[in-house]
């Protein structure tokens, strides 16, 4: 996620109440959680298991709980709880819109493109030309929607990532600073819910087609051109290759990657990466020619 205003290291060790170790003028343009930073941005770090990931990802700023030998070109922050403390920048960079209107005049919609009666359109939203918005779905804050995208009635695209943190006291939510960009063509069937990323894009490529009730979890970026049947679920952070066909009710486990030209048969749940150009059923998904000879194999030890 992209900062409205670059800070320095200085000015975020300061609006924090936390101890700046390094150099005070880092420029830094963005905050980003472990999976997706980049050069420039700010992240977070509270447990000793994860120092080592952090301290060498391409993070330029680094939220921690405790001191540490800062890395040659970053800054670390030192805090007693740097997830909070990552959780208010990202709140206060995109704080929750209260609409008082179905399109918030902050919108920009293409020309073409036919918004239906009880639709909800968020603030910093961008459609392309050429689409459908049908009863009842709702583009969430900052969406990007390209040229002749459908969004079935019912849709929520947008909506706040299912990510929490474990405290004492209960399951702390992730604000989520990230958002979602449907390409051109895609079309999503009714009932549909596609999650904003945590800090980055839940992406959907060009030319995919959903049925009705597919879930998309947060981050997940979709290849184009491919079509998943009804109730599909995909949990968060997955990538999965252009071309791929997903028929009804499969599961696909987060943090995976399915490649391209993939076909996952109806009801089988992906537990772990899959390579592309084959075709997989069962729980867990194998390549489906062994898992009928497993069935097969099982058939033949009822009739012993």
């Amino acid at each position: 996620m992209q900062f409205a205003n670059p800070f320095t290291s200085i000015q975020i060790a300061q609006r924090l109440g936390g101890k700046l170790l390094g150099p005070e003028d880092i420029r830094l343009d963005g905050i980003n959680e472990i999976h997706h930073v980049r050069s420039g941005d700010v992240t977070f770090v509270d447990h000793p298991k994860y120092y080592d990931k952090a301290l060498s990802s391409a993070a330029s700023l680094i939220l921690i709980d405790k001191e540490q030998e800062v890395p040659e070109g970053k800054a670390l922050v030192v805090l007693d709880n740097p997830f909070s403390a990552y959780d208010s920048l990202v709140s206060a960079e995109r704080p929750i819109n209260y609409q008082h209107t179905n399109i918030d005049p902050s919108a920009i919609i293409g020309q073409g493109t036919h918004v239906a009666p009880g639709a909800v359109i968020g603030p910093h939203v961008v459609i392309g030309e050429d689409c459908h918005i049908q009863s009842n779905a709702v583009i969430g804050a900052h969406c990007i929607l390209g040229d002749r995208v459908i969004v079935g009635p019912g849709c929520i695209v947008g909506g706040e990532a299912f990510y929490y943190k474990k405290t004492t006291e209960g399951y702390q939510a992730w604000r989520s600073g990230g958002h979602v960009e449907l390409q051109d063509d895609v079309e999503l069937g009714p009932n549909c819910t596609i999650a904003r990323g945590v800090s980055s894009t839940t992406l959907i490529g060009k030319g995919c087609k959903f049925d009705a009730q597919v879930q998309i979890g947060h981050d997940c970026k979709i290849g184009e051109h491919c079509l998943f049947a009804a109730q599909v679920g995909v949990a968060g952070n997955t990538t999965i290759g252009e071309w791929c066909l997903l028929l009804g009710q499969v599961g696909v486990a987060q943090n995976l990657v399915i490649g391209a030209n993939a076909m996952i048969y109806a009801k089988s749940g992906v537990s772990k990466s899959l390579e592309g150009g084959h075709h997989y059923f069962g729980y867990p998904a194998q390549r489906a020619s062994s898992a009928y000879r497993d069935l097969a194999a099982l058939r033949s030890l009822r009739k012993k």
